[in-house]
This record gives C-alpha cells, sequence and structure tokens, in this order.
C-alpha cells in the first residue's frame, strides 16, 4: 500500500469519511478509546465521525454513563466506553500504576498521607456523589495534603489508575469527580487473554491499516503480550504486506477509493494523528513539528486529501464561533470545501459561524 491508500483506509475505517456512527458510544466502541486532554476537542473528534451529531447529544452520552472520561492508558486522559473502563484498567492502567506511586514518594507524599487523601476522597464522593476538583483540593488541602506543583493531580492520577474514581459530568465549566462503583454497574471480570484479544481487535478495526507498532504505541502494552492480543484477534482480521511491512485491519477492509469529503478540520489529539507510532502516511515529516508545538499540545488539524496540511483555531464569541484556518503552504484550490468543513463544525456546536479567515489561499 501506498501512503495515499493507507490515508485513504484509514479515513474510512475510522469514519471520518464513509459511514457514520449513530451515537457517540458507538464511535469510542468502534476506536476503543478516544483520547481526550483538551475536552472539548475531544468532543469535536467523537462528533465529526457521526450522523448529524451536536455538541449536547455527545455530552449527553457522558451524562447518560454510556461512555467515561479516565486514564486508561499511557497515563493519558481517554474516553471509553462504560462496559470496558474495569478492563481496561486492569490491562492498561495498572501497569503505570507503582510508577505514580513512586512519583508521589518523590513529592513527599508517603504511604499514610497517601491512605489519608484516599479515605478523604472516598468520604467526600460517598457523601457528595460527585465533586468538582477544586473543591476535592482543597479537602486534601484542609487535613494538611500539599496539592501545589501537581500533587494534587498526581493523587487523583492514583486513585483513577487504581479504579476508585472517575471523571463525571461537567458541573457548569467544571469537570467532576465521581466513585467508579457509584457511577458504573460491575460487570463481569475478563480475562487477560479475553482483554488482549478484545483491545486488539478494537484497535485495528478501528483504527487499520496500522501495524503491530502503532498498536503498542496506542496501548503502551509491552510488544510480547501486544503480539499476543494481535495473535488472539487475527481470526477477525485481515493482514497485507507491503514492503516487509505487515499490515493488519478489520475483516471487513475500508475501500481506497477517494474520500466524499476531501477535506476536514479535525480535532486537537485526534486518532487519526494519534493513534499510530508511524505517521508518515498522514503528515509530511517537515510538517509533523508543526502539529505538537510546545510542550506536546496537539492542535487541531487541516486534513485535504488525507494528509494534514495545516492547523485551525476556534474562538467563541456568545452564539458564534470564528475560525481561522493556518496551512503550512500555499493551496492551490479548497476555499470553498473548508468554508463547508468550518460550517460543519459550527453546526456540531449549534453556533452561528460568523467569520472565516483562511490564510494562503
Amino acid at each position: 500500500m501506498e501512503n495515499k491508500e493507507i490515508a485513504y483506509r484509514r479515513l474510512r475505517t475510522q469514519h471520518i469519511t464513509g459511514a457514520k456512527e449513530n451515537t457517540a458510544a458507538e464511535v469510542v466502541q468502534r476506536l476503543g478509546a478516544v483520547q481526550a486532554q483538551d475536552y472539548a476537542q475531544a468532543l469535536w473528534a467523537i462528533g465529526s465521525r457521526m450522523h448529524n451529531a451536536d455538541v449536547t447529544a455527545v455530552e449527553q452520552a457522558i451524562a447518560n454513563r454510556e461512555i467515561v472520561l479516565t486514564w486508561p492508558m499511557r497515563g493519558t486522559l481517554h474516553f471509553v466506553p462504560a462496559a470496558d473502563i474495569r478492563w481496561m484498567l486492569r490491562l492498561l492502567a495498572s501497569r503505570i500504576y507503582s510508577r505514580l506511586r513512586g512519583k508521589l514518594e518523590q513529592q513527599e507524599l508517603k504511604f499514610k498521607q497517601m491512605m489519608l487523601a484516599e479515605k478523604i476522597i472516598l468520604d467526600a464522593l460517598r457523601e457528595h456523589k460527585q465533586m468538582r476538583r477544586v473543591d476535592l483540593m482543597k479537602l486534601l488541602e484542609y487535613e494538611g495534603i500539599a496539592t501545589a506543583n501537581g500533587q494534587g493531580y498526581n493523587v487523583l492520577l492514583y486513585l483513577a489508575h487504581s479504579g476508585l474514581i472517575c471523571m463525571g459530568p461537567l458541573e457548569g465549566k467544571q469537570q467532576t469527580f465521581v466513585l467508579l462503583d457509584d457511577w458504573l454497574p460491575k460487570v463481569r471480570d475478563w480475562s487477560m487473554e479475553e482483554s488482549l484479544k478484545e483491545l486488539a481487535t478494537r484497535y485495528f478495526t478501528g483504527h487499520g491499516p496500522a501495524t503491530v507498532y502503532d498498536f503498542v504505541w496506542w496501548s503502551g502494552l509491552p510488544i510480547r503480550e501486544a503480539r499476543k492480543g494481535l495473535e488472539a484477534a487475527r481470526t477477525n482480521l485481515l493482514l497485507e504486506r507491503q514492503g516487509g511491512t505487515e499490515y493488519w485491519m478489520g475483516a471487513e477492509p475500508s475501500t481506497a477509493s477517494i474520500p466524499d469529503s476531501a477535506v476536514h478540520l479535525l480535532a486537537g489529539y485526534d486518532e487519526y494523528l494519534l493513534g499510530y507510532k508511524e505517521r508518515s502516511a498522514i503528515v509530511k515529516k517537515e510538517y509533523a513539528p508543526l502539529i505538537s508545538g510546545k510542550n506536546a499540545v496537539f492542535a487541531p488539524m487541516l486534513v485535504i486529501d488525507g494528509e494534514i496540511v495545516g492547523l485551525w483555531k476556534r474562538k467563541i464569541r456568545k452564539e458564534k464561533v470564528d475560525i481561522s484556518v493556518h496551512p503550512f503552504t500555499t493551496l492551490k484550490s479548497g476555499q470553498q470545501e473548508i468554508i463547508e468543513a468550518a460550517q460543519r463544525y459550527s453546526e456540531f456546536m449549534n453556533m452561528t459561524l460568523s467569520r472565516i479567515d483562511i490564510d494562503n489561499v
């Protein structure tokens, strides 16, 4: 497969083009998990893969406990299907649990303080059901547990990795936390073998064509266990070889035809980029550093014909949104298609597209 064919297939596999999902839960289920450091952009990452979605529908899926925000893999915030959160945490998050404990100890949060912090948060959430992060931090500070310099954040991260808490719905513009066992009903336990097989099936079905090294990057699994999951899932997958590289994908492979819509304004941290270790099929080497910027903050992306060729920004003004688009190089055409893509985003936000500026057109 050439780069263009890989890009076209991934667009369709991820349901950025072609078939769309009806619900937010279906999108997250298909992809396995959706990266979500930027909450607003993560909502759009889900919405851009749905039929006639708006931001309200995606947030309702959170309130309905169909999708959940937590840190299941790589110590990174993701949306995951509610029914899968526990086996994902056991399979993936437990791998960095001990590292988090060591980090907290370096910050002088010893065992007794961690036990106290856990009890404080557990008691508070049992009483209030859901609480804002800022209020939890105040409780810890009141009991003499420092929260500055990331210490408070690492306490929450540690408790989320252990499966005690997860994020709840927004309260105003503030994120809340809830007790996982109160928020979601328990389901049957999955064995390690079942979890590995299911994760591999989800990943390659929702991201293929992709390699085992892409799967390792995305999941954070050791290569040995990633291969074990792939081997268990291979009856559900198809394999294509190109130049000595093995590409895996779902049993119903996406076609490599020209996308039905050639221009997309994708979310920051979108799975189209961060779902893979090897990204040369979708972005030129010289442009890749422009996407991540300082501190690995991944910007929203302009995609034309499968290739990431620029960035975009939004500015919200009451019920209106202004969008500015910044291609990496002069575009010979595509202005109208960019405007249409911006219109799709404004409709998702239930706002009027009041202004669009496009550089280098």
